[in-house]
């Protein structure tokens, strides 16, 4: 009897490990195909898992049969789910995994004018998409420059103490050095520069992709510094139907919405703003920190599929806006004898695009563009008129040929520039018609695995100026799958105008006329590299880490004189330095570590001193705590190390601080941001003006005049 059961005793333990399996399996990147070590698998419904060797391989036992689902995760990449049914046979599987940023990295950059993704340009772009535009429109729905002013290297500048106009700097040179783009057409050129950034509202934004350094072979003059795309959504199939509805503690209010939807042959975009604001003084200086404003906006744009080969797109961009800054007294309506001091600021655009293209096979396109800018601004202040319009036009075709391993794209552009000015007094006037005809041709190559080229040139004729030569060469090496390097440089040129940072402090009065006899083309070259690398520590924490290295020259600097005149100095703008990025993510948590340092000097006559409102020092701190769909809570801190001033006196260094926590639902979510926590202001430990405050003499404004700022609201997604 105790043999019998001994026997079946046996056999039971038999068939239960003939029940119980084994799985082997090899986790390797999806892209580099180099093997995982750390990578893990877990049998769904169960506690059972196991984590990969050195050669990515991992072992998981004990496997009942049937049919089961295993998921494989590795630390920034996206989760990979396998169902197999047991028993089976030995094989070995392999599971490939994608990089958990594999949709940003396939976004396809238009700047470079090519038609790859961002991991594949040899030109280095960085990117603002996604949910960090949303979260950066949560804070400021109104303009663009607080998206820009938080990435290294970039610091938007405030040019009026009272009216708060800005520009955009980068990496320490003037705001005119910086291009703007929307939709690669240069509406924010020249005169219309000047409000640019305060008159973008970043709802209808799709990306926005910065390139520093000498980029005028791109899209033409005034690239020195870089250039700023601004990328505006697209109807899809989807209908898209937005609204935003922000309130600020310095009574502001803004109101957005957008629509967009494609339907067979023709879709739609149309994006709709009312941004306002009260005069709003927290000091005790006496004028407005932020200006009384109304602004209106309204884009439509219809999109024509004539067929899947052509297709075009048209778009009005119309803005009319009045803004009033200066005295707080006087703005509210209390002005006296003493209360007389006041910026107005009225200004309308009206601009067109127009963008047809055809595709003669999957590998050769054409492609027309055109468009038409109409920009009037009126300044008035005490005893002075400046009343302008500009109207500008910028005409491109392009060709492209795209290949296996090469793309070519070439092309012809004209781009026109008028200014008229309609003076109050017998001042002589600043008019000017500057026309410049161009041509470029750049050619994009996969030279190997690891390498890939883009090399470009340009020529320009300005009329009036003359002719520039301008080449461009980039390098990526792919170094191994998580080191990659970017090499590039080039040449840049901007034709001269009147309005450039420091006209715009004084309104442009007294500023004597620039002329083709007097002045030259400003030039410029430079340079930069860097590194990137990502990999994961701990088997938990990913890291991604990006150094650069940049360079830029510009000689003949165009600068204001005690006379008023804007004069080529014999001399140059040197700015030289680096940035650092560093990404690090655990779970729900993101941190973001920005460092950046900038060398600038000008060189005046074999005299030498630094460049007047460029931080050296700067430092970016975010930490993001994010769970899907549901919550996004920020803190932000932001260093500016002390800046040498126009006067000559040195501005103080100063920390901002910042916080803002979004609860989304699924048509709807509700945020608030608290601004400069910690109240920040100039006013608080300098001055702003000199003089008396009925005719003040304002000083350089290099940090923030509003303080402590809060805004929240609701967005509704229908």
């Amino acid at each position: 009897m105790k043999k019998l059961a001994g026997l079946l005793l046996l056999l039971c333990l038999g068939n239960l490990c003939i029940a119980q399996h084994i799985l082997t399996a090899v986790i390797k990147d999806g892209e580099s195909k180099e093997p995982l070590a750390g990578a893990t698998v877990l049998l769904a419904g169960t506690t059972k898992g196991a984590k990969a060797d050195a050669n990515g391989v991992v072992v998981i036992s004990d496997i009942p049969d049937g049919k089961q689902t295993f998921a494989f995760r590795y630390v920034g990449y996206n989760e990979h789910t396998e169902t197999l049914t047991f028993p089976r046979g030995n094989d070995t599987i392999i599971v490939f995994l994608e990089h958990g940023e594999e949709e940003m990295e396939e976004v396809v950059i238009s700047s470079t004018r090519s038609t790859r993704t961002i991991q594949n340009i040899p030109t280095r772009v960085e990117l603002i998409a996604g949910e960090e535009l949303e979260e950066k429109g949560n804070m400021k729905p109104g303009d663009i420059r607080m998206m820009l002013n938080e990435s290294t290297g970039i610091q938007t500048q405030q040019v009026s103490a009272t009216s708060a106009n800005s520009s955009i700097r980068i990496q320490g040179l003037d705001g005119r050095y910086t291009q703007l783009l929307k939709d690669g057409f240069p509406l924010y050129a020249g005169f219309s520069g000047g409000l640019g950034l305060l008159q973008t509202p970043p709802l209808d934004l799709k990306q926005v992709e910065v390139i520093k350094g000498s980029s005028s072979t791109l899209y033409g003059g005034g690239a020195i510094a870089g250039l700023v795309n601004l990328i505006s959504k697209v109807p899809t199939e989807e209908r898209e139907l937005k609204f935003l509805f922000n309130g600020t503690s310095a009574a502001g209010l803004d109101l957005n919405g957008f629509y967009g939807q494609k339907f067979e042959k023709v879709g739609l975009t149309v994006f709709a703003s009312r941004n306002s604001s009260r005069a709003y003084d927290p000091s005790s200086t006496g004028f407005t920190a932020i200006p009384k404003t109304v602004r209106y906006v309204f884009n439509p744009k219809l999109f024509v599929y004539f067929s899947p080969k052509t297709k075009m797109n048209i778009g009005v961009n119309t803005i009319f806006e009045d803004r009033m800054g200066g005295d707080i007294q006087y703005i509210k309506g209390k002005g006296d004898n003493v209360h007389t001091y006041f910026e107005k600021n009225k200004s309308s655009r009206v601009s067109t695009q127009f963008s047809l293209e055809h595709q003669f096979s999957k590998k050769s396109t054409l492609s027309v563009k055109n468009s038409v800018n109409n920009f009037s601004r009126t300044i008035t202040i005490p005893d002075y008129v400046f009343d302008g319009k500009q109207l500008s036009t910028y005409s491109e075709l392009t060709y492209n040929h795209n290949g296996e391993r090469s793309d070519w794209v070439g092309g012809l552009n004209l781009y026109t520039d008028n200014f008229k000015e309609f003076p109050k007094d017998n001042f002589p006037k600043r008019n000017y018609d500057q026309n410049t005809f161009g041509g470029f041709i750049q050619n994009t190559w996969q030279a190997t695995d690891w390498l890939q080229t883009e090399v470009g040139v340009r020529g320009d004729h300005v009329i009036d100026y003359g002719f520039t030569f301008l080449p461009r060469i980039s390098a990526l090496f792919k170094l191994s799958p998580k080191l990659t390097s970017r090499l590039g440089g080039g040449m840049g040129y901007k034709t001269p105008t009147i309005f450039t940072e420091e006209t715009e402090r004084i309104q442009f009065r007294s500023v004597l006329p620039i002329s083709p006899e007097a002045n030259k083309l400003e030039k410029s070259y430079g340079a930069n590299f860097d590194v990137n690398y990502r990999t994961t520590l701990f088997d938990e924490v990913s890291l991604s880490f990006n150094q650069l290295f940049f360079y830029t020259r510009i000689n003949d600097p165009l600068l204001l004189t005690n006379e008023y005149k804007l004069i080529n100095t014999d001399g140059s703008i040197d700015t030289k330095g680096w940035e650092t990025n560093v990404k690090l993510g655990l779970g729900d948590f993101k941190l973001f570590i920005g460092y950046t340092y900038t060398d600038a000097q000008l060189n005046e006559g074999g005299i030498k001193r630094e460049n007047p409102l460029t931080a050296k020092h700067r430092l970016n701190n975010v930490l993001m705590y994010e769970v899907e769909e549901k919550w996004k809570i920020g803190l932000e801190a932001y260093y500016f190390s002390k800046q040498t001033l126009n006067d000559g006196a040195t501005g103080k260094p100063y920390w901002i601080c910042g916080f803002m926590a979004e609860k989304l639902w699924e048509k709807f979510s509700l945020f608030v941001n608290f601004e400069n926590f910690t109240d920040t202001r100039q006013t608080k430990f300098d001055t702003i003006y000199t003089g008396t405050i009925s005719s003040p003499v304002f000083r350089d404004i290099y940090a923030p005049l509003d303080g402590f700022v809060v805004n929240g609201g609701l967005k509704l997604n229908l």
